[in-house]
C-alpha cells in the first residue's frame, strides 16, 4: 500500500514545486508535510491558502486511495475549507483521514497543523470518487 501511493506522489508535480514530503501511510490516514519558503508565502509572510490546501487535498486523497482496490484511483468531487489561524509555521503537516468509504464515494476529513501537530491550523472536509486506473 505505501508504495502505491508513494509511487503515485512522486508523480505530482506540484508537490515537488512546493517541497511536499510524503511522511506517513496507513490504513485510511495520510501524513503529508510541507516546509516553509518564502516562495510559498502570502502578502503577510505566513504559508499561502493555496499550499495548505494543495497538501491536504493530497492526503486526504491518499488516504482514500488506501481504502480502494489496486485497480482503482481517486479524484476530489469537492471539499470546503476552514481556516482557524494563520498559518505561521517552520513546516506544515496535514493529516487526511477517511470518514467512510464505500464503492464510488469516499468522505475524508483533513487537518492542518504546525510542525509540532499542536495548533490546528486548517480542517477540511472532502469527498472522492473512485474511478479505474
Amino acid at each position: 500500500m505505501h508504495d502505491r501511493i508513494k509511487q503515485s506522489f512522486d508523480k505530482q508535480r506540484i508537490m515537488k514545486t512546493i517541497g511536499a514530503e510524503l511522511e506517513e501511510v496507513q490504513q485510511g490516514q495520510v501524513k503529508i508535510t510541507c516546509k516553509f519558503s518564502e516562495n510559498l508565502t502570502q502578502h503577510n509572510g505566513f504559508f499561502h491558502a493555496g499550499v495548505l490546501t494543495t497538501i491536504v487535498d493530497s492526503a486526504c486523497g491518499y488516504a482514500a486511495l488506501t481504502t480502494m482496490p489496486e485497480n482503482s484511483n481517486v479524484l476530489t468531487v469537492e471539499f470546503k475549507v476552514n481556516f482557524m489561524k494563520p498559518a505561521n509555521t517552520d513546516k506544515l503537516v496535514a493529516i487526511g483521514k477517511v470518514l467512510q468509504a464505500g464503492r464510488t464515494l469516499i468522505i475524508c476529513e483533513g487537518y492542518v497543523y504546525d510542525q509540532k501537530e499542536e495548533k490546528l491550523i486548517a480542517k477540511m472536509t472532502a469527498t472522492m470518487i473512485a474511478i479505474p486506473s
